[in-house]
């Protein structure tokens, strides 16, 4: 297998995780605090990157990076931003929301292209702004039908978006990155321990052997995507990487309807395929760049 083909394998491997075993896996410990999940999975995975980073010969660029307070600040905020994130989506997955996730991944690569515009001075093409605003109308369009804004499919394109926006600002490899970010979340980790605790509601050795084993695999959740998914993008062109990107939200939406029985009304449909439009445009012109590259 050529590293082309590998990468695609590793790609599709990584977008599967996320939007199919993720949600099933956080479906499994629902009956557990939000706010404790999230800080299983803060704990293992600054305990499975440890040594990932010594495998990895990465340490040193750990020692220079955390010296460097420019980039210390600047993985403190995208620390803020995967946080916000990562407990959205385990709140949504716990109450019944996965169509609401799906939506905001299928939304996230357009707000990523709006941002580079507002804050890289990138340039848009047409197809761009029309695929954003198509994206602005099928949000309106939920406002006025449904009576709600999307506020957790807003909340995790936004922010996954500036967090990956930041880490393009700061450009750390993913495990060094990842390791310094659960490092300043570590404290906050121990905190909420502890607010848990004088509370009496900690579940974790409280709970049945399956959700004690449960959560001590938040870790794994998070790392194992995260590497299938820097093996693809050291292997593939990025403008190709973004076609394979809509394969996780792709399959929870799936999850949601076939599996878990989430209502799909008329508005909720017409919303989807307004973004669903959206991304065709998107992808059109992801296209006829990948074409122009390779004429090139």
């Amino acid at each position: 297998m050529n590293e082309n083909r590998l990468g695609q394998l590793y790609a599709v491997l990584a977008f599967l995780f996320w939007g199919a075993l993720a949600p099933i896996y956080f479906k499994q410990v629902s009956s557990v605090e939000p706010l404790e999940v999230l800080i299983h999975r803060i704990f293992w995975s600054f305990i499975i990157l440890i040594p990932l980073l010594y495998i990895s010969k990465q340490d040193k660029i750990f020692k220079l990076t955390i010296k460097d307070l420019r980039k210390v600040k600047y993985l403190a905020l995208s620390t803020f931003f995967i946080s916000l994130n990562w407990l959205v989506f385990i709140w949504a997955v716990g109450n019944d929301k996965i169509m609401e996730t799906a939506l905001g991944y299928y939304i996230n690569p357009l707000v990523s292209v709006f941002l580079g515009y507002l804050f890289f001075s990138e340039r848009m093409t047409k197809y761009q702004y029309v695929a954003i605003f198509i994206a602005f109308i099928a949000v309106l369009y939920q406002l006025i039908t449904i009576g709600s804004i999307p506020l957790i499919s807003l909340a995790l394109a936004l922010s996954f978006a500036f967090y990956g926006m930041i880490r393009k600002k700061v450009n750390i490899g993913s495990i060094v990155g990842l390791l310094i970010e659960t490092l300043i979340l570590m404290p906050f980790a121990i905190i909420g321990i502890y607010y848990l605790y004088i509370n009496n509601s900690i579940s974790f050795l409280n709970s049945s052997n399956y959700i004690n084993i449960m959560l001590s695999l938040g870790g794994l959740v998070t790392i194992i995507p995260l590497l299938l998914f820097n093996g693809a993008a050291t292997r593939m062109r990025l403008t190709t990487l973004g076609f394979f990107q809509y394969i996780g939200p792709t399959c929870a939406f799936l999850l949601a309807v076939f599996v878990y029985n989430e209502e799909l009304n008329f508005d909720k449909l017409v919303t989807f395929s307004l973004i669903w439009l959206a991304l065709v445009v998107f992808s059109i012109d992801s296209f006829k760049k990948m074409r122009g590259l390779k004429s090139k």
